[in-house]
């Protein structure tokens, strides 16, 4: 299945207002920041120190959604896999924007950023949420066949083909790095919740003033627990070859490299890279995390974002019911005719005339029959 032309220019459009509501934030945090270079220091930061105070309401994850709906909207319009691209973007906004409705109302979070802040990021959410709906409303109801579009063939159009899965190197690649991630992400997880004890771990998981989280960043734990559920689907759709895994293991791939940018720049600032020999061994596993996650994730959105293995639908290299390829006209092939005694009335197939045709008609189709003396190539 592939998209009509105007679900793509609306799925389009709604990705360019998300990444327009997201912009604005990132700009207004910008302006209060001082530049870029006090927004990252602000992002860099550990919010459990800053969030009382900060004025800033962005978080790295902003920054990544960013990347993602400029992605997704450049690739809704040239790709293939636009339909999967659609609903990997909208499942990834839902996830992460969701817990929003509940930590903006919630009686321990009333008094940390002001109101009209709050009231805004509130009514942002519901915006989000809904743009988000829209593009799964949109990919689902934009669906076509790919055979129902006229022009295919080899040179028809990258959004004309059919949906491409990954090539077997890139699904395995890419399927052991995202697993790879997820059983990472779990494992610090399991090491934060038996440093701290169940409830502050549950309150990283749902929101709670035990925790400290951005205004508009989901809670830690929730953000953790989302990068493995998605980061195990696309690795075991990539596994699979499935269509879907690209777009969604690329979506995640965004946020694992905005995630080891932060963890590599903080081991930077506090000179942990250069003293590594003489840190703490969890110190270290830190740091090589955040090494992993930042080359990772470079690599997977290189490896995710090209070509799949599949052609065209129904144009060059579709196979014919014996097996051989279909030629396109101009290939150099000669129309079949009627002859080594074969009467015109076989049925259509390996060179066989379609009935009703005259003899010598341009009308029968495949490569022509050899002489019985020599048998078909491949026989």
């Amino acid at each position: 299945m592939t998209l009509t032309r105007g679900a793509r220019i609306t799925g389009a459009t709604l990705c360019g207002v998300l990444a327009l509501i997201t912009g604005a934030w990132i700009v207004r945090d910008i302006s209060v920041s001082g530049g870029l270079e006090g927004l990252w220091r602000y992002w860099a930061s550990d919010p459990r120190r800053e969030w009382r105070i900060a004025q800033q309401a962005t978080s790295p994850l902003d920054g990544a959604l960013l990347a993602v709906y400029a992605g997704v909207g450049v690739a809704v319009l040239r790709s293939s896999v636009a339909a999967s691209a659609l609903v990997a973007a909208a499942v990834f906004t839902l996830a992460v924007r969701l817990p929003s409705l509940w930590v903006l109302t919630a009686s321990w979070a009333y008094l940390q950023p002001t109101d009209s802040i709050r009231t805004r990021a509130l009514f942002s959410t519901f915006a989000v949420l809904g743009l988000a709906v829209g593009l799964v409303i949109t990919a689902v109801a934009g669906r076509r066949p790919a055979e129902a579009h006229d022009d295919q063939g080899p040179r028809a159009a990258p959004h004309r083909r059919t949906p491409a899965g990954p090539t077997v190197v890139v699904a395995w690649l890419a399927g052991a790095l995202l697993l790879l991630e997820a059983a990472l992400v779990t494992a610090w997880q399991l090491r934060f919740g038996y440093q701290f004890g169940p409830e502050v771990y549950l309150d990283s998981l749902v929101g709670g003033e035990r925790v400290g989280q951005r205004l508009l960043a989901p809670p830690s734990g929730w953000l953790a627990a989302t990068t493995v559920v998605l980061g195990l689907t696309a690795g075991v759709g990539l596994l699979a070859r499935a269509v879907y895994s690209r777009p969604l293991g690329a979506v995640v791939a965004v946020a694992v490299l905005a995630s080891g940018a932060v963890g590599v720049d903080a081991a930077v600032r506090l000179r942990i890279l250069q003293h590594f020999g003489r840190a703490p061994l969890e110190y270290q596993l830190l740091v090589a995390t955040s090494v992993f996650e930042l080359g990772a994730g470079l690599l997977l959105i290189v490896l995710l974002t090209r070509r799949g293995e599949s052609g065209p639908a129904g144009g060059y290299g579709a196979t014919s019911g014996y097996g051989y390829p279909q030629p396109a006209p101009g290939y150099g092939y000669p129309p079949a005719r009627p002859g080594y005694g074969y009467p015109p009335s076989a049925p259509p197939g390996y060179g066989y005339p379609h009935p009703g045709s005259p003899p010598g008609s341009p009308s029968g189709g495949g490569f022509g029959p050899p002489p019985p003396s020599s048998p078909p190539p491949n026989w």
